[in-house]
């Protein structure tokens, strides 16, 4: 049974402790870099038990620590499963509060509990006040560009920055004597140690897709919307252009800018969950794990991550071919023999995944695609399937070598005998910030980044008379 998740503080709390920072900051400037200094928590996630209809909320504070929805899983299995099946069709609702200050502007309609892209609209409650910067690192033309966005949201925009501790530790931004009063009043943090989670109004991102990406792994619970400022290789996630930072950043702090949402894959390892006999792993004629097989003294869950690209399941250094089981909603669908298999999100679905031959689709499709990498079967073709659905990756009880599973390319672990992965449709989407819209957005990097449907034309017959007919 997981531990309870401690209950997030209140927004007013929160934001009483930021409003008097800029205060204190406009009487007189810091002497010296402030530094992150928070305890590492566990961020809440309120599930969503119906199709997005009724949720868990945030604990209030004094409240009774309530009980989460896996261990209501754990322990009523007859239950949830009722419940369960009433609902899978249909993904978890997406929180629509990113971060302490930002949402979604409100709208009555909705078809199918699936927002309508064109409401997809940023708006704040309070104004920004925190902004976390992350620049790609080792990358010298970066620096010029990062000292200009921060000068800017410090001297004119008034705002808090937050930097990562190894980003403002540079030697050439070190030697740079005319950055050093902006450098003293940068924030900083270290990744693994800090916890800011609870106090980012609005991450800005300068660098390829690698940095939105880290910036999604930085929020296990609610992230704060991004803006991306393409500063790298291909950037097929960073719509915005640096030339004009300062009227972008204005039009996105005024509200109303458009949003995708990001769906992310909550992810959790479970160690040792499988009794591993011969009853258990023997074929039932409905392919359902009956419950009384299932070990759940034994079963751990050693990592829970929140991934918004792909989780990789692949043969590792072995030269034996991957045979992992894939089940859904606890129900085997089937084997994949080749070397591996990729569940991934549909932003993930231009990454990885389209290069094992998978479709593209679009971010705001609630669906999870499942990909095999070069299976040893011709008729085993990528699959979608809803958004709501739990899949569970085991390695099958005659695999000859054991499987091992990366998560957006980080974190990479060896896969035994008993464990398995759950994967299921996240309810903290990333709210990425649109240049245009959703639409033009997503296509016009189809056609940038990937070249999509890039050919030379056919010339049109300078005679009107038809080809059929002159031959006669």
């Amino acid at each position: 049974m997981e531990d309870e998740p401690p209950s997030r503080k209140t927004e007013e709390g929160g934001s009483s402790k930021r409003s008097q920072r800029p205060q204190d900051r406009q009487g007189k400037l810091p002497r010296r870099r402030k530094e992150v200094k928070r305890s590492l928590r566990k961020p809440d996630c309120p599930e969503h038990l119906s199709g997005g209809s009724a949720h868990w909320l945030p604990e209030q504070p004094g409240s009774e620590a309530s009980v989460s929805v896996e261990d209501t899983a754990e322990s009523c299995p007859k239950r949830w499963d009722r419940c369960r099946r009433g609902h899978f069709l249909h993904g978890p609702y997406p929180a629509t509060h990113f971060g302490p200050k930002a949402c979604v502007l409100p709208n009555p309609t909705s078809v199918m509990h699936i927002q309508d892209p064109a409401s997809q609209r940023l708006t704040w409650s309070k104004p920004p006040l925190n902004v976390l910067v992350i620049r790609k690192i080792r990358d010298e033309t970066l620096l010029e560009p990062f000292k200009e966005l921060c000068r800017f949201l410090v001297e004119e925009k008034h705002l808090m920055v937050y930097v990562e501790k190894k980003v403002v530790d540079d030697g050439s931004l070190m030697m740079d004597d005319s950055f050093s009063a902006i450098r003293n009043q940068l924030c900083t943090f270290r990744e693994g140690y800090d916890d800011i989670s609870d106090c980012i109004d609005l991450i800005i991102c300068l660098g390829g897709d690698g940095t939105l990406l880290y910036a999604s792994s930085l929020f296990q619970g609610s992230v704060p919307p991004v803006m991306a400022f393409h500063l790298g290789s291909l950037g097929f996630l960073t719509p915005f252009k640096f030339e004009s930072f300062k009227t972008e950043v204005d039009k996105v702090f005024e509200g109303n800018a458009a949003i995708i949402l990001r769906s992310r894959l909550k992810v959790k390892v479970v160690k040792g969950m499988f009794q591993r006999n011969e009853q258990l792993f023997s074929a039932e004629e409905n392919g359902v794990v009956p419950h009384n097989h299932i070990n759940s003294e034994a079963g751990k869950i050693t990592l829970q991550l929140q991934v918004l690209n792909e989780v990789v399941v692949d043969r590792g250094p072995s030269s034996y071919l991957s045979n992992v089981d894939l089940y859904l909603d606890g129900r085997l669908i089937t084997s994949v023999q080749g070397d591996g298999v990729i569940v991934s999100t549909p932003t993930g679905s231009t990454a990885y995944a389209a290069a094992a031959g998978a479709s593209m689709i679009h971010p705001n499709v609630p669906a999870i695609m499942v990909t095999p990498i070069c299976p040893h079967s011709l008729s085993f073709r990528p699959i979608v399937v809803p958004a709501g659905v739990e899949l569970m990756i085991t390695l099958s009880p005659d695999a000859r070598n054991t499987a091992w599973v990366s998560f957006d390319g980080r974190k990479r672990q060896e896969i035994q005998h008993g464990d398995s992965i759950k994967i299921t449709t996240s309810c903290f989407p990333v709210p990425s910030i649109c240049c245009h819209d959703l639409v033009y957005d997503w296509f016009d990097s189809l056609a940038q980044c990937l070249h999509w449907n890039v050919r030379k034309k056919q010339t049109r017959l300078t005679d009107a008379s038809d080809s059929s007919e002159t031959e006669n």
